[in-house]
């Protein structure tokens, strides 16, 4: 029986494969975000050049030949800072989806499933969400200091209200299901149950959710490296690029179009399995495709 059952969960899953392969949107999404991640894990074979390797020499060299995107004003490989560039937008991206989704999630079933707690932490929910995101991101990084894990950190906090409020709402549905009083009903523990038969119910809405989140990050990351908010400017970043870049607009405007190209690419592609996802796992809108 124990086969059977993983015989059927493995057709299921290829098939659902199939079915949102066969939308060409996704499929197109899929193959940039397969070519950015391994760009971005086989980074240091790909570049030609070292990102931080300076060369006066090759100052504000156009694409060609020799530098494919053409090199920065300290003759740096633009096409070599840009690969190395999305290693940590993804990881951004990556570690603020994880950490978002810890204390969304978190919340957000507290919040649902304990009606004393729902209160205080839907009117947190709120207040958090009053305010615009990268307002908000800009403030916190501002008072904790500028670095990566500020970064990361402050993004989490300020993306995590979202997830928070999605579980809270499905939770609130579930929790008065037939099933989940039959769980109470023969003493199952409360933690058992907010695990194994609420939060597994939940994987698709925060999965997909998790995938918008994971391009506002990277989209986030960038602006607050292009404010000066972000890492240092000597780790390579596509928001620190074009930030250099804009003072050579005029003569070398690879500068900034070869990262801005990537920032627009990766967030496209996260974008488009993102919808895909959700209109497959949403039995509303699977009705029409």
């Amino acid at each position: 029986m124990a086969d059977i059952a993983i015989k059927s969960a493995e057709s299921e899953s290829s098939k659902f494969a199939r079915r949102l392969l066969k939308r060409k949107t996704v499929a197109f999404g899929l193959l940039i975000l397969t070519v950015f991640v391994l760009l971005a894990a086989f980074a240091p074979m790909v570049a030609p050049y070292s990102p931080s390797k300076l060369s006066i020499v090759n100052r504000l060299k156009p694409p060609g030949d020799t530098f494919f995107f053409g090199t920065d004003e300290f003759g740096r490989d633009v096409f070599s800072r840009t690969i190395f560039a999305g290693r940590l937008s993804l990881l951004v991206g990556a570690a603020v989806v994880a950490l978002s989704a810890v204390i969304g999630v978190t919340l957000g079933l507290l919040a649902g499933f304990f009606q004393k707690l729902d209160t205080p932490i839907a009117r947190l929910i709120d207040a958090m969400m009053a305010f615009p995101d990268i307002l908000l991101a800009i403030a916190l990084v501002a008072a904790l200091g500028p670095s990566l894990t500020t970064v990361i950190i402050a993004l989490s906090i300020v993306y995590a209200p979202r997830l928070a409020r999605i579980v809270r709402a499905s939770t609130l549905v579930i929790r008065e299901l037939p099933y989940v009083e039959a769980a109470r009903a023969l003493g199952i523990s409360t933690f058992h149950i907010m695990t194994r038969h609420v939060l597994r119910n939940l994987l698709s809405p925060i999965l997909v959710q998790a995938t918008f989140l994971f391009a506002s990050a990277m989209l986030a990351e960038a602006g607050l490296s292009f404010l000066g908010l972000g890492v240092s400017p000597e780790i390579p970043t596509w928001g620190t690029m074009i930030a250099a870049g804009r003072q050579y607009i005029g003569q070398a405007d690879w500068m900034t179009l070869f990262p801005g190209v990537a920032i627009i690419l990766s967030v496209l592609s996260l974008q488009m399995v993102g919808d895909g996802l959700r209109d497959m796992l949403d039995p509303r809108l699977r009705k029409d495709l």
